[in-house]
């Protein structure tokens, strides 16, 4: 049911009382503050001890009374003044990574990297000022223990890494009840309209809660849904011109300008009417082949500015340097999984007769047609002709890539190919381990496009052949994204986005995000 208008204004007034959690930075800054002070009294107890502590020595220290002792001991006079500014210099390293913004969306990984950081630069920061201010040089022949500031670090790490990561959980926890959501505007009603309100709707750890539609066209701002259902829950409230008065109405914090045809004149003026009342964040949300790659060049010919962009994504050291890493990962993932090969070898042909891997044809870099190795998920028999014809479609525009919320791209939903054993390994994707012997071969690498088959390629248009550029992956960009419900093209956009975007850090997040999404079942 469309929620009216007024509903909308309601439940915005209602969200705005509890969108905030204004006390939440500060008990989480004397969290960290009394992690920094406490982390260098233990760690010179621990140093202390000379040995290795036994439980029984742990519980000792970690009494409050005892440990805070500490700093009456005449031993640890040349610390004082580093354990006074330790919990100052811990705070200002986390809130440099912007550690203490409990607005919008967050990521556990980025999190967990932006502590690590700031535990790093906070010890060598307590580092320069004990060897450099050495109690006003009141101990300038003492040797500090390098010991000690090894200890604090480690002990800080861990301190902060619980703090922060309780934080988001108990953050996470209010966004699913409907608290901590920045009220916001969608601009425009398009497909870029529907990815965003989709998006939002199904992952509240973003922080986003859609008040409503601001239609663009000249027009009665009626309703042209077209089939997209994301929408039709959402109100349309205004048109672009009455846009400050909206955000004043319902107190909106974002706007996403999802209308790429809107007027570069009349949305600046538009953006300044509404600053001028109240300082909402504005985000233009591009399609992805219209944002320019990260890897771009500035240069001058004569008086003409240039953005020089590159051709070749992985150029030189960095071919080199990605199949380093691929040869090594996949190796001690080999070894590492050999057990969890044998079981499933096992498994498969009990299941079902014939053999327990199954080889395909796939197309590689620069069209170079390889065998793929997977785990047999079907019948012997089963025929190919029914996957043929849904990837012509899928490719050729003429179905969508998710109906009825069964997932559709590279699968056919309820294939009754595939057999019991092959379900479940599809499901945690445990039947693509043997591409690690892919890996190996060179024919692949651990991240990158999925291989299309042959018959896919045939399909093809010339831009989506950019996306074989690079060599497939056993992951990729998309398969993590929570993202393969997309039509084709827009999955091949996400491709030639990391393609153009590459480094060894996008390889990496993308690495350990596969787990939970494979966990979530959004790379099956």
């Amino acid at each position: 049911m469309v929620q009216t208008v007024e509903a909308a204004k309601a439940k915005a007034v209602s969200l705005r009382s509890r969108v905030s959690l204004s006390p939440w930075p500060l008990v989480v800054v004397l969290a960290d503050g009394f992690i920094g002070a406490t982390a260098l009294l233990l760690a010179f107890r621990l140093r202390m001890l000379q040995r290795i502590p036994t439980l029984s020595d742990l519980l000792f220290v970690l009494n409050p009374i005892e440990l805070f002792s500490t700093v009456a001991w005449p031993t640890f006079e040349p610390y004082w003044f580093l354990w006074l500014v330790a919990p100052l210099i811990r705070v200002a390293s986390l809130y440099r990574q912007r550690l203490y913004r409990f607005k919008g969306e967050f990521s556990w990984f980025d999190d967990g990297v932006g502590v690590l950081k700031a535990v790093t630069l906070g010890s060598l920061i307590l580092i320069v000022v004990a060897f450099m201010y050495r109690g006003g040089f009141a101990f300038r022949v003492y040797s500090y223990s390098r010991g000690i500031f090894l200890l604090d670090w480690g002990l800080t790490l861990i301190g902060h890494v619980m703090v922060h990561g309780l934080a988001r959980a108990v953050q996470l926890g209010l966004r699913r009840r409907g608290a901590n959501l920045i009220p916001s505007l969608i601009v425009g009603q398009g497909e870029l309209a529907e990815l965003c309100c989709a998006e939002m709707a199904s992952r509240p750890q973003l922080g986003y809660r859609v008040v409503g539609i601001v239609s663009t066209t000249n027009g009665p701002h009626q309703r042209s849904d077209d089939g997209q259902t994301s929408l039709r829950q959402y109100p349309v409230i205004g048109k672009l011109e009455q846009l400050p008065k909206i955000i004043n109405a319902y107190g909106i914090e974002q706007v996403f300008i999802t209308d790429p045809n809107v007027s570069p004149r009349v949305l600046f003026e538009t953006i300044m009417q509404c600053w001028q009342r109240r300082q909402t964040e504005f985000s233009l949300v591009p399609t992805l082949l219209s944002t320019w790659p990260r890897k771009t060049e500035l240069e001058q010919i004569g008086s003409l500015p240039m953005i020089k962009l590159f051709q070749e994504p992985l150029r030189g050291p960095y071919r080199y340097l990605k199949r380093t890493t691929d040869l090594v990962v996949a190796t001690a993932g080999l070894i590492l999984l050999s057990p969890v090969f044998l079981l499933i070898y096992w498994l498969v042909k009990l299941d079902s007769p014939g053999p327990a891997l199954f080889r395909q044809e796939r197309v590689g870099m620069d069209g170079r047609v390889f065998t793929l190795y997977k785990f047999r998920t079907m019948r012997v028999d089963a025929e190919a002709d029914a996957h043929r014809e849904h990837m012509s479609q899928l490719i050729n525009g003429q179905i969508a890539a998710q109906t009825d919320g069964e997932v559709l791209y590279g699968k056919i939903a309820d294939d009754q190919r595939v057999t019991r054993v092959g379900r479940i390994l599809r499901r945690l994707s445990l039947d693509e381990l043997p591409q690690l012997f892919n890996v190996l071969q060179g024919d692949m690498s651990l991240v990158g496009p999925r291989p299309p088959i042959p018959y896919e390629v045939e399909h093809y248009s010339d831009w989506h052949r950019k996306r074989l550029e690079v060599k497939p992956g056993i992951t990729g960009l998309w398969q993590v994204s929570g993202r393969n419900t997309l039509p084709f093209e827009e999955m091949v956009q996400l491709d030639i986005y990391y393609i153009e975007n590459w480094s060894l850090w996008l390889d990496l997040k993308i690495m350990i995000q596969t787990v939970p999404a494979i966990l979530r079942g959004e790379t099956a």
